[in-house]
């Protein structure tokens, strides 16, 4: 019987390459809430603002989307721990870890623990970026003027609209522009395929992926309406908003990094 169901689990959950299907996000998504929880409990124990770590886990973001795009690239190995969910779940126990790590440090040291966690960050993306070789310049462009572009109009509507007055809320949606920015030209103009349920959904039903820009615009502005409309707790209201950024982000990074490597000239 176990043999069976490991069998099962790594033919359905991990990417080597089942792909994403419609049982494995669901499954993805009751995990990553689960974890969100847990994270919650941990940000009150240690009294501190989820909101204020959005600078300092950058480069953990760039750790694990630059090590999936090294992978799509073939350059790092194909291997559980750097694919779906390996690689995920390595670089959210390295932040946790060092999250709590520069918190009893700071208690000792009177060191920003925000500094701490940049610092460590940076560090273990040293390989990433000796690895990350030649790059298309025109493919990059592409994706940051494409993002400049269209977060340019909500960066001119943020003294007009009080949802985007929150810099958090801005900071938010703008990630999630620069993952359609990437999946856009990966996929209209590189021929790539998106490889989530919804999105290629759609993208195959309009035949473009442009539908990812009005997508993103209304689910991330409903999303941060109904929390900040709705959640008092500023500990689990900017924690979500943390959340989202990285679910933005993340994948947002991995896209261009595979982008800009797999079509180096």
């Amino acid at each position: 019987m176990i043999p069976q169901i490991m069998q099962y689990i790594r033919e359905n959950f991990i990417y080597l390459h089942p792909g994403y299907t419609t049982l494995n996000t669901v499954v993805f998504g009751l995990i990553l809430g689960i974890s969100i929880l847990l994270i919650i409990k941990m940000f009150k124990y240690i009294e501190k603002d989820p909101a204020d770590l959005i600078i300092p886990l950058t480069p953990f973001i760039f750790f694990g989307s630059g090590a999936r795009a090294l992978v799509d690239n073939n350059i790092y190995p194909l291997t559980y721990l750097l694919v779906t969910p390996g690689i995920y779940l390595l670089t959210g126990f390295i932040a946790i870890i060092t999250v709590l790590s520069a918190y009893f440090i700071e208690k000792k040291t009177q060191i920003d623990y925000r500094y701490i966690i940049f610092g460590v960050g940076a560090v273990i993306c040293i390989p990433n970026i000796i690895f990350l070789g030649p790059i298309n310049v025109v493919a990059a462009l592409q994706v940051l003027g494409i993002w400049a572009l269209i977060s340019s109009i909500f960066v001119l509507l943020r003294n007009k609209w009080s949802l985007l007055s929150n810099k958090i809320n801005l900071t938010v949606l703008m990630a999630h522009l620069f993952d359609a920015s990437s999946t856009y030209v990966a996929v209209d103009f590189y021929g790539y395929s998106e490889q989530h349920v919804l999105p290629s959904a759609l993208t195959g039903l309009v035949g473009t992926a442009a539908v990812m820009f009005p997508l993103k615009i209304a689910v991330i502005l409903a999303a941060l309406y109904v929390i900040d409309s709705y959640i008092e707790d500023k500990t689990i209201a900017n924690m979500l908003k943390l959340a989202i950024f990285i679910l933005g982000f993340a994948p947002g990074l991995r896209n261009f990094l595979s982008l800009i490597m797999g079509t180096a000239l």
